[in-house]
């Protein structure tokens, strides 16, 4: 069966294929489209699709929209009550479920051919469900597991657990609405001037700098009710801290409330994960998924604190996600077996003919190194700033080696460095990628972490060796780079720890301040034209600033 995924209500739009249960294609609309999210997360957009995105896919495995066997829409409208009785205040949410009911035109419109009679709604909850459990490797879990979901909102629930087994997934629990962790994040995103459904990474990395002073406020506010659920109250978050206007300076009180809130998620979470873990008999692994799957300080609370074996959480938990997640739901009902992700690098890719074509298009010199791993290891032992393009490029928020920005960990300065080149906040750390067979001698917590979904501590010994990389309550965010997964990653980190005798490199996404993560080659020889970056790594092919500009 050949199912194209699309996400498209809410935020985020992206497109997924899956063939005969396979991923073989998932991209978001923002890597086309050049705007960061793709859209703004507000009813009168939910009409936007992913078009560019879902028409790559299609064009990706040579096929086109008449030779699609299903789509899969990661929203089932017939689910959804108005806003109003679930205790929201949206007055035009029901714009968004009329656009939602309307997708089947609006598929048929983006892409000739296609038959709107063989679009099928998904439940949103189902459809991030699916994308973990149904994605997971075997060794967590691939089918047979238990899944948490937890984001903003879905249809009338913002919660769901649940227990897949033999690939079908039993719910066992949906938190209605009003009451929502991910809707909680948000408003304090915005409450401290960030702009919401976007900006909820900056609170977690300035909760780092503060105390949960406001702890026992939010105790009572924020509560796992025992039964699989929880309870938000309303919060006035101006009793707490004053409102900041965007791009105001931050305090301590802000830091402190952004420590309280962050707090409170991950004893929730827990709350949620042991009820879950009974509820299933104790099953040994869990799958995550949703945007709060992203806070990677709670996922990794969970791995230590949890009852799981393993925890495993779908590198593009958000939105995005559910494209893929809704195609492989679809996929599964129609009696396809599924099968593992290969990975996040599922994005579009460039021959070295294409590449090469673009860099002479660009009157550019460069060179074709013998190694480019080696060039690269080169220009970072020099303490240069390398952009690294190479592959397909990734699904999800994650810069994973493909389209990374990569420093010398052993600078201090490097973490201010980057940020300048970035245009980003001073307290946001950047992160480290490591060999993985070299995790254990720098970092403890859980080591075998290809996605950067979970932070690590920073043994006391290297913190004054990576300062780059080590955020200021000594965590870092790791990625662990194998060679059966990362092999070209895995030789420039070897090449870099022998000229520096260190087995860790800076690894940050490869784009500039509310810009998506670059694309294709155009897009990274725009970047290296504006920005302050040392050399570029981009297929074979290496590109020196100094050279470039004689």
């Amino acid at each position: 069966m050949r199912v194209l995924g699309i996400n498209a209500v809410f935020h985020d739009p992206s497109a997924a294929l899956v063939v005969d249960g396979r991923v073989v294609a998932a991209a978001e609309e923002e890597r086309f489209s050049r705007r960061k999210h793709g859209k703004r997360p507000v009813p009168f957009s939910a009409w936007e699709l992913p078009e560019r995105a879902a028409a790559w896919c299609l064009e990706s495995a040579g096929l086109d929209a008449t030779q699609v066997d299903a789509v899969a829409y990661s929203f089932d409208p017939a689910l959804c009550r108005p806003a109003d009785s679930l205790g929201l205040d949206d007055p035009w949410d029901w714009l968004r479920q009329e656009y939602a009911k309307r997708a089947p035109g609006f598929l048929a419109a983006a892409l000739p051919g296609l038959d709107p009679s063989q679009v099928r709604f998904v439940a949103h909850h189902a459809a991030h469900a699916a994308s973990a459990a149904l994605a997971a490797p075997a060794e967590a879990g691939h089918g047979d597991c238990a899944v948490l979901v937890l984001d903003g909102r879905g249809e009338v629930a913002s919660h769901l657990a649940g227990q897949y087994r033999d690939g079908v997934l039993n719910p066992l629990y949906a938190q209605s609405l009003p009451h929502s962790l991910g809707l909680m994040y948000e408003d304090l995103t915005a409450h401290l001037g960030f702009l919401r459904s976007s900006d909820e990474y900056k609170v977690m990395a300035l909760a780092s700098y503060g105390t949960p002073r406001f702890l026992p406020e939010l105790r009572e506010l924020v509560r796992a009710t025992g039964d699989g659920g929880f309870e938000v109250a309303k919060i006035d978050w101006a009793t707490l801290t004053k409102p900041v206007a965007p791009g105001a300076s931050l305090g301590t009180d802000q830091a402190d409330l952004a420590c309280s809130v962050q707090t409170r998620l991950e004893e929730v979470i827990l709350d949620l994960a042991r009820w879950l873990y009974d509820a299933t008999g104790g099953q040994k692994h869990i799958a995550l998924a949703g945007g709060t799957a992203l806070n990677c300080v709670a996922n990794a609370r969970l791995a230590a604190e949890g009852p799981f074996e393993t925890v495993w959480v779908q590198p593009a938990a958000g939105d995005s996600g559910t494209a893929l997640g809704a195609a492989l739901h679809v996929a599964r009902g129609l009696g396809d077996r599924t099968a593992p992700m290969p990975g996040a690098d599922l994005g579009r890719g460039f021959t070295d003919d294409e590449i090469e074509a673009e860099l002479r298009r660009a009157r550019l010199p460069f060179t074709r190194p013998a190694s480019i791993a080696e060039e690269a290891a080169e220009v970072l032992a020099a303490n240069g700033i390398v952009a690294w393009f190479q592959g397909r490029s990734e699904y999800g928020p994650r810069a994973l080696g493909h389209r990374s920005l990569l420093a010398n960990p052993t600078d201090p300065d490097n973490t201010e460095r980057l940020n300048l080149v970035k245009g980003r906040e001073q307290f946001r750390p950047v992160a480290p990628m490591v060999l993985a067979e070299r995790a254990g001698e720098v970092f403890d917590g859980l080591l075998d972490s290809p996605y950067m979904l979970f932070v690590q501590q920073v043994k006391p010994e290297w913190r004054e060796k990576i300062p780059a990389v080590t955020h200021v309550d000594g965590t870092a965010r790791i990625q662990s780079v194998s060679d059966a997964r990362e092999p070209l990653v895995a030789e420039l980190l070897r090449a870099f720890e022998r000229r520096t005798g260190v087995p860790v490199v800076v690894n940050t996404s490869l784009n500039t301040a509310g810009r998506p993560m670059v694309d294709s080659p155009f897009d990274v020889l725009e970047l290296f034209g504006s920005a302050p970056i040392d050399a570029l790594a981009i297929g074979p092919f290496a590109v020196r600033r100094a050279e470039s500009w004689r």
